[in-house]
Order: structure tokens, then C-alpha cells, then sequence
């Protein structure tokens, strides 16, 4: 099936990422958009939290750092990385968070389970988006509160240059999804949007698929790609992207 093997892709390619150690950081890291993430979730005493696509625990880390009373779980489909959550977990001595591996479409949890859902910089390696979405509303409770942050295309690219640029890694990288796209696949379930805020990211990658890289900068618009600001390191080593991001908390109801 096509949706397992974007799944093993992606299972292969983060695994490669996690690897790379201090370059991921780089990519993924930003401590003014974690502290947004932490306040737009309004975490209470003993909230059960869902980190989806938790990668190096970044997020989960933190919130169960800051909230002991909190139950947390980090769900991701690279055991690798997991593994590596759990023993930084038991470095730090954090008995209040768990990490789970699962198979990247069926979430391993009961209905009505978390009080609070977080994703961040995942939902665009998800091969059934819409099903993903069904499975969001069934393990959250009434009321809860579902964060998304995520890049998303220029309003200028319809061409989808940025999902091109991205492609050039295999890691499984499906589409990046618009404002609207996303308001339409919570709604479809029963999610309302109550808060969008944009934000930006710029990060590196190695320029390792030079042929790639430059057969997609001569295909696509340079007014386009321009509005990625994208360029490369003099040593030619890196390349750099800036893209926008929407911040987007929706409520079941």
C-alpha cells in the first residue's frame, strides 16, 4: 500500500534526521515557538497530554518537565528516537511521561482519552490526513483542546515548490496543508478552530541531492522561490528555507 510505504519512509528518514544529532536541533528547535506551544495549551493539574509525532521529545520533554502532575504521552512511529525519549526521560527523572510507538494510522489509545493534543512540525508526513483527524476527535474529550503548529505553503505557490523542496529528502513528506485545509478536516469531525497565529521558521539542510536541488530551482518561478528566501551557505554545504508557519488550536465540541 502506498500509505505503508510513505509510513516506512518516514520511519527511515527521521531515523537518519535523529542521527544527524545537532543539524535536527538546528532545524526543529526554537525556543520562543515552544513557549507559545506550552501557553496556547493552558495546561491544567493532572491533564492527560498526547504529543503526536513526538520525534526527540522537544515538546513533551519540556511540558513534563514543568508539569509534574501531568500525564504525558509522546506517540511517534520511530522507536529509535523513542527509546532515546526514554532514557532522557529517566536521566531527568521524569515519572510522569511514557513514549509509545505505533503504526502510523490507528492511534493505540481509547476513546475520550487526553484532555490536550499537541502536534508540532508532523501532520505533513501523514499519509491519511482526514483519517488522522478521525482519530484526533475520537481520543480527546469534549472540550479539549487539539494544537497544531505547522509549516504551510506560500499563498503564491500553487505550484507547491515547497513540497518539491522538501521531497528531495526521503523521509516521507506529503503535502503541507493551508489555514483552510486544516479548518476543513477539523470541522468534518468536530474540532472548531478558536485561535490561528502564523509564525515563521528558517532552517538548514544539507545540500546532499545537488542535482535535485538545482533541477527544482530551474523548474519552478523564481518569484516563487523567492518567497521562501531560500539560499545557500558560500561553503555550498547547506541550504536555507524560510517558510510560515500556522499555529492553530482547535476545540471538540
Amino acid at each position: 500500500m502506498v500509505e505503508e510505504e510513505n509510513i516506512a519512509a518516514a520511519k527511515k528518514g527521521f531515523e537518519a534526521s535523529f542521527e544527524e544529532g545537532k543539524l535536527y536541533d538546528r532545524q526543529t528547535q526554537d525556543t520562543e515557538h515552544l513557549e507559545r506551544i506550552i501557553e496556547a495549551l493552558h495546561i491544567q493539574t493532572n491533564d492527560t497530554i498526547l504529543d503526536l509525532g513526538t520525534g526527540t521529545g522537544y515538546v513533551s520533554l519540556e511540558i513534563a518537565k514543568r508539569y509534574k502532575n501531568a500525564n504525558v504521552i509522546g506517540l511517534d512511529i520511530v522507536e529509535k528516537a523513542l527509546q532515546s525519549n526514554r532514557n532522557k526521560a529517566e536521566k531527568q527523572n521524569l515519572n510522569n511521561i511514557k513514549f509509545v510507538s505505533y503504526n502510523g494510522i490507528d492511534f493505540p489509545f481509547e476513546d475520550n482519552f487526553f484532555d490536550l493534543i499537541v502536534t508540532r512540525y508532523a501532520l505533513h508526513h501523514f499519509p491519511k490526513i482526514e483519517h488522522t483527524f478521525k482519530e484526533l476527535v475520537r481520543v480527546i474529550k469534549t472540550g479539549g483542546k487539539l494544537v497544531i503548529a505547522d509549516p504551510t505553503p506560500n499563498e503564491d505557490d500553487a505550484p507547491r515548490f515547497v513540497d518539491a523542496y522538501m521531497r528531495m529528502k526521503p523521509d516521507g513528506h506529503i503535502k503541507y496543508y493551508t489555514k483552510d485545509e486544516f479548518e476543513n478536516f477539523g470541522e468534518n469531525v468536530g474540532f472548531l478552530l478558536s485561535n490561528a497565529l502564523q509564525t515563521e521558521i528558517t532552517f538548514p539542510r544539507l545540500k546532499d541531492t545537488p542535482y535535485a536541488y538545482d533541477s527544482i530551482m530551474s523548474e519552478y518561478d523564481n518569484n516563487i522561490i523567492s518567497g521562501y528566501r531560500v539560499y545557500e551557505t558560500q561553503d555550498g554545504k547547506y541550504i536555507y528555507i524560510t517558510q510560515k508557519v500556522w499555529n492553530l488550536t482547535f476545540t471538540k465540541v
